[in-house]
């Protein structure tokens, strides 16, 4: 059974920073079950308003079905009621559909609806997809709008009247326009949460279009830091914030942005330096250089 039915869901997720878990393997690239509880027991002691497993920064496009299974449940377990636990549903609609399904029976309390699989879908086609989804369990359901799947206000309209189960809504791609029609259109009716890469750059001024939270993965290794940087955007601490964005997000984003999948790599690099390792990343993605991570260890300990 979830600890949150779908509006607390909602009601919960908009209070405060979101965590985005790495999923941890050992040097085999296999599921480390011990390593990843304990690392969720650690992200939980902290004032954080949800915990998404499996997500990207959890490398959930690289867990089979049965690993996420065996994640959610490790997730749920651990956490055990002190902070919400979201599970992804991935893929085409019937993979969705079954990953909701699974959630559910798994004791997760929401799901993050992931774009589907390489494939372009018209606006019509998203609608079903997520309407299919919503209708498959009482979870509450927060759609990620990236990629092949970005939803227009006319959209996330007519998902947010037909189906009471969708409550929130991450944005991934920060069309500003888009997002000023889309929070007309719904108002509060909807959490919305940022979810583009290395969240704090945008936080500031997305707070200004509805967006109280976002997923924040440099909440992984450096925790206070991650919640400091939210309070100072919560208090539009404009001097505070930028002062954070040039002495770590600036430097951060200059190792990252180096080679594609470096968004989810240097989160890793980042658990390693401060001395909680969660094991290498999975191909297609590949791990920091040496010099690389000495890099951001030495950017870490500035900060510290």
């Amino acid at each position: 059974m979830p600890h949150y039915s779908p509006q607390e869901l909602a009601t919960q997720l908009k209070s405060g920073l979101l965590s985005f878990p790495v999923t941890h393997f050992t040097q085999d690239l296999e599921f480390d079950e011990a390593s990843y509880r304990d690392h969720l027991s650690w992200l939980s002691s902290y004032p954080v308003a949800g915990l998404f497993a499996a997500g990207g920064t959890g490398e959930g496009f690289s867990l089979t079905a049965a690993e996420i299974d065996q994640v959610v449940r490790a997730a749920v377990s651990e956490v055990n009621g002190k902070v919400p636990v979201v599970a992804p549903a991935t893929g085409g609609t019937a993979n969705a559909v079954a990953q909701a399904k699974a959630a559910e029976a798994a004791g997760a309390d929401g799901i993050l609806l992931m774009p589907p699989y390489l494939t372009e879908a018209g606006q019509e086609g998203l609608v079903e997809h997520v309407s299919a989804v919503c209708r498959a369990s009482g979870l509450g359901v927060i759609v990620y709008s990236r990629a092949n799947a970005v939803l227009n206000d006319r959209s996330v309209a007519a998902l947010a009247e037909r189906n009471e189960t969708l409550v929130g809504f991450k944005d991934g791609v920060g069309n500003i326009e888009n997002l000023t029609r889309i929070y007309a259109a719904v108002g509060d009716r909807l959490a919305y949460i940022g979810g583009l890469p290395t969240a704090e750059t945008f936080a500031l001024p997305l707070l200004q279009l509805g967006m109280s939270t976002y997923s924040s993965a440099i909440f992984n290794f450096v925790p206070q830091y991650a919640l400091d940087f939210y309070a100072d955007v919560r208090a539009q601490d404009h001097a505070a914030v930028y002062r954070r964005i040039r002495e770590f997000v600036v430097p951060y984003l200059d190792i990252r942005d180096r080679t594609k999948g470096y968004a989810v790599s240097i989160i890793k690099a980042g658990l390693a330096a401060v001395g909680r390792p969660a094991g290498p990343v999975r191909p297609p993605l590949s791990n920091l250089k040496d010099g690389e991570l000495a890099e951001l260890t030495a950017l870490i300990n500035k900060i510290s």
